[in-house]
């Protein structure tokens, strides 16, 4: 798919997000917030739901969460516009609830096709919600900083996962935030560890290049020097 192909796909995606009803959360919502992003990216941060800021702007991580996302990015030299970041849910639970299964179950469609045309090579996950999606039965607070293959099913179908505690707690819990920049601070040997993998997966079966083993028990990414996070620069 070529550059201008995706941006067409993910704005279809996008005009479809604004004026869905799939679910509750339509009757509340002030804007939907589809996603935003670089198309050629190979990195996705997938988030749970918008808050009020993202309400009111129909944009991803625009308060102070996403002041602090921004922040957990710039350690590693990279800028909010070099990803694509979204949600679990495309609309603002009530008072920032929880999104319910079954409004995850009507947007995950959205979050699929999304992965689909990005084809991302690490999927980042965002609380525990997220992490629900592409990391099934792990607690957040054993899986962060972990990562494993992402479950072809989920539209990403040949990435890994890196699992991450939602930048609203860790504005909310000190040590959570300090635990936060250490775990970005392994996002790229994942990156890294994904490429290596893709590029085998290419090589070793041409004609089955999307397929991926089951994803194994997670294994914990030793922290990288400095100097690893220009070797996976996103451009």
């Amino acid at each position: 798919m070529t550059h201008d192909e995706r941006l067409a796909a993910l704005e279809e995606v996008a005009s479809e997000v604004r004026s869905c009803t799939r679910c509750r959360l339509h009757e509340t919502r002030t804007l939907a917030v589809p996603g935003e992003g670089n198309a050629d990216t190979e990195v996705v941060f997938v988030g749970e739901g918008p808050g009020q800021n993202e309400d009111r702007q129909g944009r991803p991580f625009v308060g102070r969460a996403g002041d602090l996302l921004v922040k957990f990015l710039a350690t590693l030299r990279w800028r909010r516009d070099e990803v694509f970041i979204t949600n679990i849910v495309k609309c603002r639970p009530p008072d920032n609830r929880d999104p319910e299964p079954d409004e995850i179950a009507a947007c995950a469609p959205y979050l699929q096709r999304q992965l689909e045309i990005l084809d991302p090579a690490l999927v980042v996950t965002l609380g525990r919600h997220s992490l629900g999606r592409f990391m099934p039965g792990s607690r957040i607070s054993q899986a962060h900083g972990t990562v494993r293959p992402v479950d072809p099913a989920t539209g990403a179908s040949n990435a890994l996962v890196f699992a991450m505690y939602h930048p609203a707690a860790a504005l909310r819990t000190p040590d959570i935030e300090r635990t936060s920049y250490d775990d970005v601070a392994s996002i790229p040997a994942a990156l890294l560890e994904s490429r290596a993998r893709r590029a085998a997966t290419a090589t070793d079966h041409p004609s089955s290049a999307t397929q991926i083993a089951s994803p194994p028990d997670a294994v914990i990414l030793a922290a990288q020097p400095p100097d690893v996070a220009p070797d996976a620069t996103l451009f």
